[in-house]
């Protein structure tokens, strides 16, 4: 009895370091990815958003039970909140580089992505920005840093046509936000404007915690504008366009990149009816796989897509594809096959210029009517 007993108890014991060896195989076999955005403070709903999309595609990838170079593998998804602020990003960034992850999606804005751009280069690690559109991100010669949508310098460009040929505007007041993001995509605009030959009447400025609009505004409608472009974002441009309707101001609204959301048409209420913004990027709907992406967010989180969670898709959705085709997740060997992809994605065909930008990128012009945001234009994208 001795004997049998001491036979089942070391079957029982190579059973139990069986279990743990094929669970340490497992763990070696997870490769994590990084997102980085702002999971708290005024536009954490921006940030769950990107969240969520990242999710779906790490799901949609580990449910083809994925393999890299011959040998399967899990992906895990390592979420970071940088709060939209450039000293957080720094601090993010050396988090998920220290975690091991081998590719990050992210930052949301130009501000946060710049300086955490070097981070990411100095460990060799691909940094996908699914958002941030100020060319400078793209212009620190870094070749880890890509992004999936339109710059703010082509952004500008068609915003200015737009406003001056669609738009008919002829005195224009520019306002700015002073971040990397507003103000880049505001100075793009103006160029664009002038080289039309319209005139800006004014160009004021606030921060990005600006909430009485009043004081510039009143040297705005002292110019007599017909259009005023806002370049910020969403949470402030409603509480703006509301304040423009309550000073009598006749001036059409406009914006890009960062005015699309609900939260815009929820804060702005019936003020915000003819409003323009231009948006990187194809409406949902008429994005290549829009409806099928949005149907399962909604199943999944039921809720709306709020504004960016395709373009997070496809970020980490073009950095997998980039790993699985090199065979490998050394960034030596990875980051030249990501250079050189050509990825279809949820939101179109995803291929990077020498600077690491989206190639032939496309943006859409919508319209505010009756409380929806209504795509009236498209410039841009593949013939």
């Amino acid at each position: 009895m001795q004997f049998t007993a001491l036979i089942k108890h070391a079957a029982l014991t190579g059973l139990v370091l069986s279990s743990l060896a094929a669970a340490v195989a497992q763990a070696d076999q997870q490769v994590l990815i990084g997102l980085a955005g702002p999971l708290t403070g005024p536009s954490a709903r921006i940030g769950k958003d990107l969240e969520n999309g990242a999710q779906l595609a790490i799901d949609a990838a580990n449910a083809r039970h994925p393999t890299i170079g011959g040998e399967a593998v899990t992906y895990k998804l390592v979420s970071e909140d940088d709060q939209s602020d450039p000293r957080a990003a720094v601090t993010v960034a050396q988090r998920l580089v220290d975690a091991g992850v081998v590719g990050v999606v992210g930052h949301w804005n130009t501000g946060t992505s710049i300086p955490a751009a070097r981070v990411y280069h100095d460990a060799g690690v691909a940094q996908v920005a699914p958002v941030a559109t100020g060319h400078a991100y793209t212009q620190q010669g870094f070749d880890t840093s890509f992004r999936i949508m339109g710059h703010d310098d082509d952004g500008g460009q068609v915003a200015g046509k737009y406003a001056l040929q669609t738009l008919k505007a002829k005195r224009i007041a520019v306002i700015d936000d002073r971040t990397a993001f507003g103000q880049g995509l505001a100075d793009q605009f103006v160029k664009s404007i002038e080289a039309g030959g319209a005139a800006v009447v004014s160009r004021e400025y606030i921060d990005d915690k600006t909430v009485d609009f009043s004081a510039v505004l009143t040297n705005v409608r002292s110019k007599n504008p017909d259009l005023i472009f806002f370049g910020g974002v969403d949470a402030q441009a409603a509480p703006l366009a509301r304040r423009i309707k309550q000073l009598g101001i006749k001036a059409t609204l406009m914006g890009a990149g960062g005015f699309v959301s609900q939260t815009f048409l929820t804060l702005a209420q019936k003020e915000g009816e003819g409003v323009t913004a231009l948006e990187p990027g194809l409406a949902v709907e008429q994005m290549p796989g829009g409806k099928a992406f949005e149907q399962a967010y909604v199943d999944r989180y039921k809720t709306h897509i709020e504004l960016h969670a395709p373009f997070a898709y496809d970020g980490v959705g073009v950095l997998i594809a980039a790993l699985e085709k090199a065979g490998s997740t050394d960034p030596q060997k990875y980051l030249p096959v990501l250079r050189n992809i050509d990825y279809q994605g949820v939101t179109g065909p995803i291929a990077f210029d020498a600077e690491g930008n989206l190639k032939n990128p496309t943006f859409t012009v919508y319209q505010v009517k009756a409380d929806k945001w209504v795509p009236v234009s498209v410039a841009g994208g593949k013939p």
